[in-house]
């Protein structure tokens, strides 16, 4: 039987659990082996045993990662998940609206149905007495032509002659305003929609328009927003504390169909770089000179550039990493390092002080961020690093 050819999972999982249990005892002479060969070579068999514990980690870790669950909860933490600490809830209600406005509509009856149905008397106006209830509406975006007439002005000595500003425009004598540029470039990047299909949607709203002419608009709100954009990257990079990330960028190109947007972002501020790779020197480009605190997850590229300024002796940047990331490896490592417990049970209290901040201001998020602030200076900074020593033969298998 050929694996690659074979369509029928349970054949597939009897074979793997054949195969794992036949990796294991071959593991076993592995190890057995090797240890008498250390022995008989004056060692006593310790340094070769934790090599190849370490292999059998990473064995471990990446049949996880390819066949194992994707959740990094630990069964203690799921347990304690399942523990309802409040009641169910029965329903959310009408969900608040405070980002729209309000349009007040009074409904009046009808002449003919302003008579009593009991005598057939009028029926009078009870002031300020009505039935209220609300209801989330629609308004179509409709577009339009706005003919401008621009007012001309002479002087009585016949030497001048003015006419009134029209409104700006993104190309001179464009046809298009800067707020249909906006709604097109708003439409394309914020809720993906390509310009083909905006066009198929202004064509059913009375609009005929081409995808190049969209693309025109576009492109000349870009060079407007050039300067903006320049400037965006050095008030972030200005901070003395930053992240940095990239992701898939999956464009249209025969050669490389997946590119990569590159974000550095602050406090106050985010700003992208669409490259073709996901490189160390790319992430040099995005960084520029920066020697201040740069926070990343475990991407090795950020690394690889910190060690090459160092190397040439340029600006740089400390590179810490994320807790999320950093409490991956140890929940990895916790099936085969039990001392690992120690770490994510500290980490945990970390967590919990976060938890803690957002609980207490869940609709504000200022207030939460504030607070959280606090937290972190006085709750957080309660745990000292020595805490975190672990054995010393304590090793985290890569993954």
């Amino acid at each position: 039987m050929r694996i690659e050819t074979e369509t029928d999972l349970h054949i597939l999982r009897q074979k793997a659990a054949l195969l794992q249990r036949e990796n294991d005892l071959l593991h076993a002479r592995l190890v057995e082996l090797t240890s008498q060969l250390d022995k008989l070579q004056g060692g006593d068999g310790a340094g070769l045993q934790q090599e190849l514990a370490l292999l059998q980690e990473k064995l471990a870790a990446q049949a996880t990662k390819l066949f194992g669950k994707s959740s990094e909860k630990r069964k203690t933490e799921v347990v304690e998940a399942a523990k309802p600490d409040r009641p169910a809830q029965t329903g959310h209600g009408p969900r608040p609206q405070p980002k729209l406005p309000v349009v007040e509509q009074i409904h009046e009856l009808d002449a003919a149905d302003k008579v009593c149905v009991n005598c057939g008397g009028n029926l009078r106006l009870m002031a300020d007495q009505f039935e209220e209830s609300e209801e989330i509406d629609v308004v179509e975006r409709v577009f339009r032509v706005v003919h401008h007439k621009r007012q001309k002005y002479r002087c009585d000595c016949q030497a001048c002659i003015d006419t009134a500003l029209g409104p700006p425009k993104l190309l001179t004598g464009g046809r298009y305003s800067v707020g249909f540029a906006v709604e097109v470039a708003s439409d394309k990047y914020s809720m993906h929609k390509p310009l083909t299909r905006q066009c198929q949607e202004m064509a059913h709203q009375g609009l005929v328009v081409d995808s190049q002419t969209l693309w025109d608009q576009i492109s000349a709100l870009a060079k407007h927003l050039q300067n903006a954009y320049d400037s965006l990257r050095v008030r972030v990079l200005g901070r003395p504390v930053v992240g940095a990330d990239e992701t898939r960028w999956p464009v249209l190109d025969a050669e490389n169909k997946v590119w990569w947007a590159w974000s550095v972002c602050s406090n106050d501020g985010v700003w992208y770089r669409i490259a073709k790779s996901r490189s160390h020197e790319e992430a040099g480009k995005l960084l520029g000179d920066y020697s201040g605190t740069v926070v990343t997850d475990a991407y090795g590229a950020y690394q690889a550039l910190r060690n090459k300024r160092i190397r040439e002796g340029m600006a740089v940047f400390l590179n810490p990493h994320c807790w999320s990331h950093c409490r991956r490896k140890f929940v990895a490592a916790e099936p085969h390092q039990p001392e690992a417990a120690q770490a994510l049970a500290l980490i945990g209290k970390l967590y919990a002080i976060e938890a803690k901040a957002k609980a207490e201001h869940p609709q504000d998020e200022a207030a939460w961020q504030s607070r959280l602030g606090e937290l972190r200076k006085t709750e957080s900074a309660a745990y000292p690093p020595e805490q975190l020593r672990l054995p010393s033969e304590f090793r985290l298998a890569q993954a």
